[in-house]
């Protein structure tokens, strides 16, 4: 239930971004240029430092030094394309990790309603795509490190407050309905606890040692590809560059003072 929880927690977060398309007359492009990079150095340091070399470890334990670290390589590799699929399989125009600002609000007021609807649409199902693995991996390392759990579960939600605004820009001028526009951006986040209840009815039963050693390798594989075809683009085209860099290396720098406490 905590793993679930946290999963919930983060899937959520989009309506966090659609309040904030509603109640801001301007974007804080730096607070989120900062809060991107934070997100992407967590992930990227607890998908090696941690996550990684856990799956390492399992794998190496049941399967011998040889068979473990290929194992580990190739399910590392094989959650990047699992995700990079995924995502060469929504259009550009309608991913919901191309930028958007609250400003947009207005700019959009001449367009057509139908096309709107369907932009928005179209981007809360994308949204939707994308968080099915993502609250796999939230919720397979909450059930194998509650710490870590928490630090996925804080850097996806970041990392979905821009997917929030996404979703609800076009849907809101499409209607006018700010009701429904939070509604929609709101349910969009629903696939990561969804994820997580799939992934725990089909895997928990078979969910042994080199099963949970494959899992945590392409865990670590989807998040930094999140955070490298995601979360970093994002965080340059918000702000400045090194506003980014040091969200960056902020988000390790805690991720690495909160494992070293659990030690």
């Amino acid at each position: 239930m905590f793993a679930f929880g946290l999963t919930m927690f983060a899937g959520l977060s989009t309506g966090i971004g659609s309040a904030i398309a509603f109640f801001a007359k301007r974007t804080n492009t730096k607070f989120l240029s900062v809060a991107l990079g934070f997100s992407a150095g967590v992930m990227i340091y607890v998908s090696f430092v941690e996550i990684f070399v856990q799956a390492r470890d399992e794998l190496v334990s049941e399967l011998g030094k040889t068979g473990g670290y290929w194992l580990t390589v190739a399910s590392f590799f094989g959650g990047i394309l699992v995700i990079a699929i995924i995502d060469k399989l929504i259009p550009s125009f309608e991913n919901p990790h191309e930028i958007h600002r609250v400003e947009e609000l207005q700019e959009m007021g001449d367009h057509k309603e139908k096309k709107l609807m369907r932009m928005g649409l179209f981007t809360a199902l994308a949204i939707g795509i994308h968080n099915f693995p993502e609250g796999l991996a939230t919720f397979t390392a909450a059930l194998t490190n509650p710490g870590i759990g928490i630090a996925i579960a804080v850097a996806i939600a970041i990392h979905n407050i821009p997917e929030g605004i996404a979703v609800s820009i076009p849907i809101y001028y499409a209607t006018g309905n700010r009701k429904k526009a939070f509604l929609l951006s709101f349910l969009s986040g629903l696939a990561e606890p969804v994820g997580a209840i799939v992934g725990y009815l089909i895997l928990m039963p078979f969910l042994g040692p080199v099963v949970f050693g494959v899992l945590f390798a392409a865990v670590a594989g989807i998040m930094v590809f999140i955070s490298l075809d995601e979360l970093l683009p994002s965080a340059r085209e918000y702000g400045e560059h090194h506003l980014s860099i040091y969200g960056l290396i902020a988000g390790m720098l805690v991720m690495a003072i909160s494992l070293l406490m659990f030690i």
